[in-house]
């Protein structure tokens, strides 16, 4: 808990007008301010602001309380939050206690090992020598020194050391640094090193503005077999799901804008600030979940999605769109010209030349049945037929009733199905709702896998449907390709027990965006990859599959090495091979063990392979 003592002292001293109209536009009334009552819908201003007192009270619908009660009505914080919040904008140290002592935070030690590394990677960016190559590639993108210093970006030298060195030199281990995936480790040397080298660092913080992990981008060597950007693996404190890049720095002007930018990465988010566009937030690696659209609902209820316009941006468009929808989040699309993102338009256009594209987005069942008819959906019965189904996931994700309906007469119009028709279609297939009446993710669409009673398939129904987990895990990586980080994390080729899978798989991680196998692999992979990458198969709303198929392919893996890892021990010739087994029998349980240990793909050149790879 947070003493009282510094509760009334964060209260006194935080400016209530300031803190409301980030959000409320006010206007001066004598010794108070009046404006329209965020909590109603308020035509007459009634909605007053007594800076005397710190307190607000609308006379319209009766909502009133201080400056902390207004932010967590508004965007959705807990009151410890808003209070940390607070102390921390208005200066003021907050000292949480337990029974009269500090409270004592188990993951304490692993948030200040990346505070300590976000001030020494800063440091380096600021150095006149060392730092050079970052400020000259961030001037290139046009990010001054003062947008750097916002998102307090950084530079990893390229030193297998300097970052664990300067940690030891201030009582910061090795096994903290591994634990945030700050240092790795190679299959060919136990030697931990630095993870990030020679990148443009992006610290990535909560909404609370704790650094739970980094991002890096390469400053030079692009395209040697070295990946363009990386990111810190999960962590006990760093989920990729469940965190949003720039949500912390840019929630007010969402709130005040009333719609967030949801783009690809972080370069994105950063060159939209230096622009003066401060509504952008973005997923990390990984596709929008359930909990990046929960984040999203406490400050607005409006999106726009700024993807890459080919095919793999269209397909995350979607899901993303869909997720969304089912929290009630109302998306639009924008479509940028061929080959632009929203980094390279407002260098090149400035923050007006993006504006006329953002006031050009359209609604994302608009922009959907817009790509069908322009892919010749509706030119036949089978192709109309083979629409609806494309339609069907984004009218079961919709969870505003208003819009349900304006979405089910769209798509009836443009299909000629009637509307009594499509809903039973989408009761047919609907996810069923959670305990917070949330629609559950589903299993599969109408074309793909029914959904189990609990809302998704499990393993022994992807196996009993046909579909083995390598093969579905397979297929999903290549329609997302964003999840194969995702998958790296976890296992690694050595749990594909199908020789022509693996092989499938161990390219795909290589290289995510392959189109065709490399030379070399064998005759049946060739015909599997291409099966696969023709299939038909429906797999919308992917999460839960991939994420079954994940768990099949853990189990059967280490299982199978360690049963026969207990074989060889026992039958080991000497004591040094004996010793080596046990050695290897630990490391699987380790790798094993939590959610964040990383199957590494190797080292750095010279120690033993290369990072992962982690595309924005």
């Amino acid at each position: 808990m947070i003493p009282d003592a510094v509760v009334d002292e964060v209260r006194a001293r935080a400016d209530i007008v300031e803190v409301v109209s980030e959000s409320v536009p006010l206007k001066k009334s004598g010794k108070d301010w009046k404006g329209k009552c965020p909590f109603h819908d308020d035509h007459s201003p009634s909605f007053y602001v007594v800076p005397e007192k710190g307190f607000y009270k609308c006379f319209g619908c009766g909502e009133s309380g201080d400056v902390f009660t207004f932010l967590m009505k508004r965007s959705g914080m807990e009151f410890l939050d808003a209070v940390r919040y607070l102390g921390g904008r208005y200066g003021i140290e907050i000292r949480e206690v337990t029974g009269g002592r500090e409270e004592d935070d188990p993951f304490r030690a692993l948030y200040e090992a990346n505070a300590f590394a976000r001030v020494w990677f800063h440091e380096r960016l600021l150095d006149p020598d060392a730092g050079k190559p970052a400020r000259s590639y961030l001037e290139r993108r046009g990010i001054g020194l003062e947008v750097a210093e916002r998102f307090g970006l950084g530079f990893a030298p390229d030193s297998w050391r300097g970052l664990r060195e300067a940690a030891a030199k201030h009582g910061i281990g090795d096994d903290l640094l591994l634990e945030v995936g700050l240092l790795t480790t190679s299959e060919r040397s136990a030697e931990p090193y630095d993870r990030f080298r020679n990148r443009v660092i992006f610290p990535i913080e909560s909404v609370t503005g704790r650094v739970v992990g980094f991002g890096g981008r390469i400053v030079s060597g692009e395209g040697e077999g070295v990946p363009k950007y990386l990111n810190s693996p999960e962590s006990p404190i760093y989920h990729k799901g469940d965190t949003l890049y720039g949500l912390g720095w840019n929630r007010n002007a969402i709130r005040r804008e009333g719609v967030a930018l949801l783009v690809e990465g972080y370069m994105d988010v950063v060159a939209l600030a230096a622009a003066g566009i401060e509504h952008a937030v973005a997923a990390l690696g990984t596709a929008v979940t359930e909990e990046h659209a929960r984040l999203l609902t406490r400050y607005t209820r409006k999106a726009l999605l700024l993807f890459d316009s080919d095919e793999a941006g269209e397909r995350a468009t979607f899901r993303a769109a869909d997720a969304l929808l089912a929290h009630g989040i109302h998306p639009s699309v924008v479509t940028l010209p061929p080959g632009e993102d929203p980094d390279t338009l407002v260098r090149a256009q400035g923050a007006a030349g993006l504006k006329r594209f953002l006031d050009a987005a359209v609604d994302v069942m608009d922009r959907k049945i817009q790509l069908l008819d322009e892919k010749g959906y509706f030119g036949s019965i089978e192709k109309v037929r083979a629409a609806v189904d494309k339609l069907l996931p984004t009218l079961r994700a919709v969870r505003d009733p208003a819009l349900r309906d304006i979405y089910l007469a769209s798509v009836a119009r443009r299909t000629g199905v009637r509307t009594e028709t499509l809903e039973e279609e989408v009761a047919r297939g609907s996810r069923p709702t959670s305990p917070s009446g949330v629609p559950a993710p589903m299993g599969a669409t109408s074309r793909g896998l029914r959904p189990s009673p609990r809302g998704r398939a499990s393993g022994g129904e992807l196996r009993r449907a046909g579909f083995g987990a390598e093969r579905k895990l397979l297929l999903v990586l290549l329609r997302d390709r964003t999840l194969v980080e995702r998958t790296l994390e976890r296992i690694g080729p050595e749990e594909f027990r199908d020789p022509s899978y693996r092989a499938i798989f161990e390219a795909l991680s290589q290289n995510p965006e392959l189109e065709a196998l490399p030379p070399g692999v064998s005759p049946e992979a060739e015909r599997r990859f291409d099966e696969l990458m023709g299939s038909p198969e429906d797999v919308e709303h992917t999460e839960q599959i991939f994420l079954d198929s994940l768990r099949v392919l853990e189990d059967q893996g280490p299982q199978a090495r360690q049963a026969a890892m207990k074989t060889e021990i026992a039958e080991a010739g000497s004591e040094d091979e004996e010793r080596r087994l046990l050695e290897e029998s630990a490391r699987l349980r380790r790798e094993r063990s939590g959610g964040w240990n990383v199957i590494r793909r190797g080292g750095p050149v010279g120690i033993g392979g290369d990072d992962q790879l982690v595309n924005e």
